[in-house]
């Protein structure tokens, strides 16, 4: 968990609409573990920092969007995947995080963001009435202001997915 400064960030929002490093009022993140329990942990870190930054009304739509980002990294972004089910983490417990959640108030709108290190853009599924999955980003769409995904460049390697909201007027 960490507060990250604006400047330090700006390689993962390159792919939003433009926002003004000053204006930002709060932004923090969290390291995700490689086990699907992670993202009961990604909730709680959300719902906390809403909490903290005095907007929970967003809560039930941003832990849904969280959920659903960070479930799809987990997914289909880690190398080898994590299959349906399992709920282990790496074999080496020492190894670096692979998923990070990001979130950043800015004056009008909060960024709600998860980097993996796939280069792979997401794919809204076509799930069929029985699918246990599948609709995913078709949620995300639903409860969101927009969302998007760029890869990472330079020495950084993956994507990330990001989600708007927009806030609640004063």
């Amino acid at each position: 968990m960490g507060s990250e400064g604006p400047a330090l960030l700006e390689p993962l929002w390159r792919g939003l609409p433009p926002i003004d490093p000053s204006a930002v009022r709060g932004s923090v993140s969290c390291s995700l573990p490689a086990r699907f329990e992670a993202v009961k942990g990604a909730r709680e870190f959300a719902g906390s920092t809403l909490r903290q930054w005095e907007i929970p009304e967003l809560h039930d739509e941003v832990a849904l969007v969280v959920s659903e980002l960070v479930t799809n990294a987990l997914r289909h972004a880690l190398p080898g995947g994590l299959p349906s089910g399992r709920t282990d983490g790496p074999a080496d417990d020492h190894e670096p995080p692979q998923v990070r959640l990001y979130l950043m108030r800015c004056p009008s709108r909060l960024v709600c963001a998860v980097r993996d290190p796939s280069e792979d853009g997401p794919v809204a599924g076509e799930a069929g009435c029985g699918a246990e999955s599948g609709r995913g980003l078709h949620l995300v769409e639903s409860f969101t202001d927009g969302w998007g995904w760029h890869p990472l460049a330079g020495t950084l390697r993956g994507k990330v997915v990001w989600a708007l909201f927009r806030l609640p007027r004063d």
